[in-house]
């Protein structure tokens, strides 16, 4: 099968060092294709850049797009040996930007990416000129699916002895195929998932050490950031809420109406908070909108951004 990255961008799988939160140099793997202003585009929890897949070609008209696997996901390294501190994406989401372009830039960015996005638009606004979030986990109240929620309640040590072990090799063909049963969950339409797509989405729980591991401690850290929002204790989550109004880039808000993880009520509240934006519910779409509805966003997509002079 011919490789994804190779297939997909002129140069292949490319790689940017940068200090994540603590210091440490950190391997990111991303790829660009097209030329004109810098757009990223960022998945979400558990996928790798692979989402955008229907993406690239149609935006690389009109932009450089560049599609980022965030630490710990995808083919970006994963530091197994050291804990991840809460908040540490959007720091080094600000550093990736800020390697790869010296102007401000476009951000496209679905789920926990969107959850980042927003961050960021708040501690530097002068790196985002334009916001394109897709159902953002900004006001849910629980992990909403039960693998996050297992994968949340395992200790470390088992998953990184689950790692080591190469288990997920082992198994592949049932991990892939539970894989499959609930991504398609995700999908208005089930039948557009592929077994190619199959194969990639799970490629880096299955071929590279670490992805389990390095998921399950996001996961952990969400969980523990819902539990504090709910018990008013401090946490990053109620600080995004709160500080949504300074975001003042222009926005747009994309949500599935049929989205079961964060309903399209929460995208109406979002754009109830943020002064600049605009909202679109997206019909018959559930989460995965960038696989279900990719030719609806990319439409969307370059609407807005012809509608905000950016075309």
């Amino acid at each position: 099968m011919k490789d994804w990255w190779q297939a997909t961008f002129p140069q292949g799988r490319q790689s940017v060092i940068i200090s994540d939160v603590q210091g440490y140099p950190v391997q990111i793997a991303y790829g660009e294709k097209g030329k004109g202003r810098p757009l990223f585009l960022l998945h979400g929890m558990g996928s790798w850049s692979y989402n955008w897949r229907y993406s690239v070609a149609p935006l690389s008209q009109n932009f450089r797009v560049i599609c980022v696997d965030a630490k710990g996901f995808g083919f970006s390294e994963k530091p197994w040996w050291r804990r991840e501190q809460n908040g540490h994406q959007v720091v080094e989401l600000e550093r990736i930007i800020q390697s790869l372009c010296d102007e401000p830039a476009i951000v496209v960015a679905e789920s926990l990416g969107a959850l980042i996005a927003l961050a960021l638009a708040q501690k530097n606004p002068q790196l985002i000129s334009r916001l394109v979030v897709i159902n953002a986990p900004i006001f849910t109240e629980q992990l909403p699916h039960w693998a996050m929620s297992l994968l949340a309640r395992t200790p470390i040590e088992i998953l990184q002895t689950i790692d080591s072990l190469r288990l997920a090799y082992v198994f592949a063909p049932l991990l892939r195929e539970i894989m499959a049963v609930e991504r398609r969950k995700v999908l208005f339409d089930p039948s557009i998932l592929t077994q190619e797509d199959v194969y990639w989405i799970t490629y880096p729980f299955i071929e590279i050490p670490g992805t389990i591991v390095k998921v399950a401690e996001e996961l952990q850290i969400a969980a523990r950031e819902i539990e504090n929002w709910q018990a008013n204790k401090p946490n990053m989550l109620s600080h995004i809420q709160k500080n949504l109004s300074v975001i003042e880039c222009p926005t747009l808000i994309l949500w599935g109406d049929q989205d079961s993880w964060f309903p399209a009520s929460h995208g109406e509240k979002l754009h109830q908070h943020l002064p600049n934006s605009r909202l679109q519910i997206l019909e018959n779409c559930y989460h995965d909108a960038s696989t279900g509805s990719a030719k609806i966003v990319n439409h969307a997509i370059l609407k807005f951004l012809r509608d905000t002079g950016f075309i």
